[in-house]
């Protein structure tokens, strides 16, 4: 072991941390190696060779754990929302509705079934870890996921099903939509482990208030916050206040907070809202280079606070968080990344206008990360849950294989597929990007 000086030793880490987050990007943008896991193999070695840093176990610190991962996704999901280019309706959102309807029902009880057969968890716990899991994650797949916001006419309604190819859009929307979703699911757990698992005892008020009420409030919410802070940035009055001209960006981080407070206050899903509000902001002016501004400044914050998540999540890896960890949670963990979430996406995509490609492509990548944190941190805090190490040990596996695999096949896949849509758009003679992007492949 090295002895350092504890305080010291952190500034330093975070300053070295906030460098590489800045760098890593551009250096690994053509190696199978994904910024994630050289953060999550930095917090592994950083906490097992300096003994004197603080405890990273997120039970012990369990107020930081909720509040850390709860911002970092409300912050990835503005920047999910804002990067979108599509205009929302069913048939440009078709591929997203499929992945939310049938995929994530189909993974959620793919997990349940496990988790009682060979984890042998309670009613609760089974619950509790199929909700948790079921998000992918819009924090640790931005390899897989829509970059930036491209500027669009307003007046032309021709590309806006073509500026994103179908896997990325795909994969984006459907992690935006999906950390609200995974809520209800979570309140059902949380109900089992305080009043029994009988649903004479919760289901009634669960389906009113957790599910209606909650996920109406978030959209309404989303969208009436979206519709005013579009009037703020792109009116005649927002040219006069000049937030554009001076590239004023921390504005989407307070966008962020507005809407995910107003929801909350409101006993709304704060996620939905979040993801919601900054599709309306999105759609009400596409040619404004502001968007591209706004969505500069959350991405830039969702880096350094998903190092903050990912060193933590290391940290509490190297101090024995997989202890306990057998082959059956093993077994459980590999099978749902690479047999449930692949199949479960091939049957929702199934039939589709995706092409057999993207379909593998974004049935494979359903990354789960940073969402599933805040849900097991979430629901230990409220409910009443007798699993609980065991619960944060096997979503945190999960994650940590998610991030292994995910990230170590992304930039291979992802090249694959974007040199086989431009062969195939040439073949075609298509010339532009819009002809690539909407190539089925």
């Amino acid at each position: 072991m090295i002895e350092f000086d504890g305080e010291a030793t952190i500034f330093a880490a975070i300053g070295l941390a906030t460098l590489a987050a800045a760098l890593l990007p551009r250096l690994l943008g053509h190696v199978p190696i994904s910024m994630p896991m050289v953060f999550l193999a930095a917090g592994i070695l950083t906490f097992a060779l300096v003994p004197g840093l603080p405890d990273p176990d997120p039970i012990a610190n369990e107020a930081l754990a909720l509040h850390l991962t709860e911002v970092c996704v409300i912050v990835s999901l503005m920047g999910a929302g804002l990067a979108l280019n599509r205009r929302v309706n069913l048939r440009t959102w078709s591929t997203t509705w499929r992945l939310l309807a049938i995929t994530m029902p189909l993974s959620m009880l793919a997990v349940g079934l496990l988790g009682g057969t060979a984890l042998g968890l309670g009613a609760a716990g089974t619950v509790l870890l199929a909700a948790a899991l079921a998000p992918t994650d819009p924090v640790l797949a931005s390899e897989v996921q829509v970059s930036e916001p491209i500027l669009q006419s307003d007046t032309d309604e021709s590309d806006m099903d073509v500026t994103d190819d179908e896997a990325r859009f795909a994969l984006t929307s459907e992690a935006g939509l999906n950390d609200g979703l995974a809520f209800p699911f979570t309140w059902a757990a949380i109900a089992i482990s305080l009043v029994g698992v009988a649903p004479s005892a919760w289901l009634g008020e669960w389906f009113v208030v957790d599910v209606l009420w909650r996920l109406t409030v978030g959209v309404g919410i989303g969208c009436a916050v979206g519709w005013m802070l579009g009037k703020l940035f792109f009116s005649a009055r927002a040219e006069r206040l000049g937030l554009a001209e001076r590239a004023e960006g921390f504005v989407a981080l307070a966008a962020t907070f507005v809407a995910y407070g107003v929801a909350e206050l409101a006993e709304g899903y704060g996620f939905i809202a979040v993801f919601v509000c900054a599709c309306t902001v999105r759609a009400a002016e596409r040619s404004h280079g502001y968007h591209g501004v706004l969505h500069k400044f959350i991405e830039q914050v969702e880096r350094l606070l998903t190092v903050a998540v990912l060193v933590l999540l290391g940290g509490a890896v190297a101090r024995g968080m997989f202890a306990e960890i057998g082959w059956a949670e093993v077994g459980v963990a590999l099978a749902f990344l690479l047999v449930i979430r692949p199949l479960a996406g091939w049957i929702g995509l199934t039939p589709g206008k995706t092409g057999t490609r993207e379909r593998l492509v974004i049935s494979f990548f359903g990354v789960r990360g940073v969402g599933s944190l805040f849900y097991i941190a979430f629901a230990l805090q409220t409910g009443d849950f007798a699993e609980g190490e065991r619960l944060w040990a096997i979503t945190s596996l999960v994650i940590v294989g998610s991030i292994i695999i995910h990230g170590i096949a992304a930039t291979p896949v992802m090249n694959f597929l974007d040199t086989s849509r431009e062969k195939e758009a040439r073949r075609r003679g298509g010339s532009g990007s819009a002809d690539v992007a909407s190539t089925p492949v």
